[in-house]
């Protein structure tokens, strides 16, 4: 019986040898001076008692003083974040009865659209426009108390002084073993994987760096990402990844909504109620202009006054025409072009991208994602290279004569 209050007592308080020998002498003596008639059930409530007043000892342990200063500063974030929460809430219902809608179903689009509809007149920059966000999107996140008074670490991987990122990489790694389990139990069952259910990357791609530490507040290295990106292309590779498709996507962020959430300007309207959107820098080596679109058309393009003949070679106008034909809208709207500096390349392939740049108001995302994937929405920066001293161009050399 003693053997077994023994190891009871050593199991339930972990505390140190020495402290373990007192307790154990003293329910030693304890129990010597007792009669024959005390029953076991009374040891065991004597060795409690006496548990009980050790760790009542041990809370009464100062604190120091820096450990205190860091869980009240743990403590004041979770409670500044608590209250804005709170208003948080309250604003978004306010702002729900405002526009008459319900409060229990007003999402955070809508909280965007409300705001863009009562802040319409002069405020077409969306960096100037109020902003409505969760909390944890305004202000910068911050570590929760990561150990308490006594000194012990939450987390099972602190000491490695980075837990949430490895205790990313175990998370991915015990997924990738469920899948081999989950595949060898197919196999053993004669199955096939389901065709339909792979994970779609194509409109997707992996956080950056900097994206990936803002989400696990950590700061990590070159290597580490890279180790990061590696176990993950190697999850995502296995034929049944897609029963951990929330898990993977969770550190996946869109390509279209990246890119084009606050870029594509409305259109405007002029005095015959047509719409239209000017987009104007458009650049290609030497050459500057601006391009209007306007729907409903008829397809015009008018090019410095003149059509499409302006460009006397097949090659020009198949660039200013080719943004239309891709979209399908080369009978729909029309084109208004004023252009200078440069040749025929030149200020054909500023038109092309003015063109492109000013139809992303008038399609819809699908095919915004068709004219990303063809190169249409990405300006060409390359400049002539200039000629080097010594040479007669940018590239080209002397010839050379061994004798």
């Amino acid at each position: 019986m003693s053997q077994v209050i023994n190891f009871s007592l050593r199991r339930l308080l972990p505390i140190s040898r020495t402290a373990y020998i007192c307790v154990k002498n003293t329910f030693a003596f304890n129990a010597r001076s007792q009669s024959s008639k005390v029953t076991s059930k009374s040891k065991v409530d004597d060795v409690l008692n006496n548990l009980t007043d050790w760790e009542t000892l041990s809370k009464k342990k100062k604190i120091s003083k820096a450990m205190k200063a860091y869980l009240e500063r743990a403590r004041e974030h979770d409670e500044f974040m608590k209250k804005q929460h709170l208003e948080f809430n309250i604003g978004m219902r306010h702002l729900a009865n405002m526009m008459g809608e319900d409060p229990e179903t007003f999402t955070q689009k809508d909280v965007d659209r409300a705001i863009e509809y009562l802040f319409p007149s002069g405020i077409y920059d969306p960096a100037a426009r109020p902003l409505m966000k969760p909390p944890e999107e305004v202000f910068p996140a911050r570590k929760a108390a990561e150990f308490d008074e006594a000194g012990r670490p939450h987390h099972f991987l602190f000491y490695t002084g980075k837990p949430n990122f490895f205790k990313l990489l175990f998370d991915a790694v015990d997924n990738i073993q469920q899948l081999y389990n989950f595949e060898d139990k197919v196999i053993r069952k004669k199955a096939t994987p389901d065709p339909n259910g792979s994970v779609n990357l194509g409109n997707s791609h992996w956080l950056t760096k900097e994206q990936l530490e803002q989400t696990l507040v950590e700061k990590i290295t070159d290597l580490e990402y890279d180790n990061f990106k590696v176990v993950m292309e190697r999850l995502v590779s296995l034929p049944y990844s897609y029963r951990h498709k929330d898990f993977i996507e969770k550190y996946r962020k869109p390509l279209a909504a990246q890119r084009f959430a606050l870029e594509i300007p409305k259109p405007s309207y002029d005095d015959e109620g047509r719409a239209f959107v000017t987009t104007y820098e458009c650049l290609r080596k030497k050459a500057r202009g601006d391009v209007t679109i306007k729907s409903p058309g008829t397809g015009k393009i008018i090019i410095n006054g003149q059509d499409i003949t302006y460009f006397d070679d097949i090659q020009s106008r198949e660039q200013v025409l080719f943004p239309l034909i891709f979209t399908g809208m080369q009978n729909v709207v029309d084109v208004i072009c004023n252009i200078e500096g440069g040749g025929p390349s030149g200020q054909s392939g500023a038109i092309r991208w003015g063109i492109a740049w000013g139809l992303r108001s008038f399609v819809d995302k699908e095919m915004l994602q068709k004219m990303q994937v063809a190169g249409l929405l990405t300006r060409d920066h390359r400049r002539r290279e200039r000629k080097k001293p010594g040479q007669p161009g940018a590239r080209k050399k002397p010839t050379w004569k061994r004798r």
